[in-house]
């Protein structure tokens, strides 16, 4: 279990996280660390015990999971949140996201898809449900009066951006664009600070609503 995958679950359905913590331990590769039923109890949890990854339900009770993703990225860094729930408006996809979320499926996922995007996600990328991000992408496609890029970004940070939009890891923008890997992460900390953005996805979302990069295909 030492390079197991770290995992927090979130959700005050008791059943549910039981459900969620046998399909994760079924499968091997994961070790869940903490269980609790509440958003406060999840950023406590979550400083406590430094997961890999934490499942956040958004409805919960003393806090929601959005408020709770965005606490988390502030007492442990380097967690990975995903959202899982029933809402599907487009509003609340991009509440979450906007809070440092790194993936929103929705809770009627099969084990296979939540599996993929807790491995995405460990891997620095994003993931959305396909209705969930059809809706975001709609969104992003009608929003107009966002600022160019142009402004506030050097050609060079324009073109880490673009490649992060597509998905590329630190590696593969290095190789690409010739530079050291360390050099590209030293230029996404200072383009995340430029964007007002906290992660890889929430500068996507921007590379994509300022019209840096057309939005992806949805598979």
């Amino acid at each position: 279990m030492n390079n197991a995958i770290t995992i927090l679950i979130a959700d005050d359905h008791t059943m549910f996280r039981q459900g969620l913590r046998e399909i994760l331990e079924r499968k091997g590769g994961f070790q869940v660390v903490a269980e609790v039923r509440d958003g406060a109890a999840a950023v406590e949890a979550a400083k406590a015990t430094q997961p890999d990854i934490a499942l956040l339900d958004v409805s919960m009770p003393v806090m929601t999971g959005i408020e709770a993703a965005r606490q988390i990225g502030q007492v442990s860094p380097n967690t990975r949140c995903v959202v899982l729930t029933m809402h599907r408006d487009e509003q609340t996809v991009l509440e979450a996201l906007r809070a440092g979320a790194n993936a929103y499926l929705l809770k009627d996922a099969d084990a296979t898809e939540l599996i993929e995007a807790i491995h995405v996600v460990y891997r620095g990328e994003a993931a959305l449900a396909g209705s969930a991000a059809a809706r975001v992408l709609d969104l992003l496609r009608r929003n107009d009066n966002a600022p160019s890029l142009n402004e506030v970004l050097t050609p060079r940070e324009r073109d880490i951006l673009a490649l992060v939009a597509q998905g590329d890891d630190n590696r593969a923008i290095a190789l690409k664009l010739s530079l050291a890997e360390k050099t590209v992460g030293n230029r996404l900390s200072e383009i995340f600070q430029k964007l007002g953005v906290s992660n890889r996805t929430q500068a996507a979302i921007v590379a994509v609503q300022r019209g840096l990069v057309p939005p992806p295909e949805l598979r």
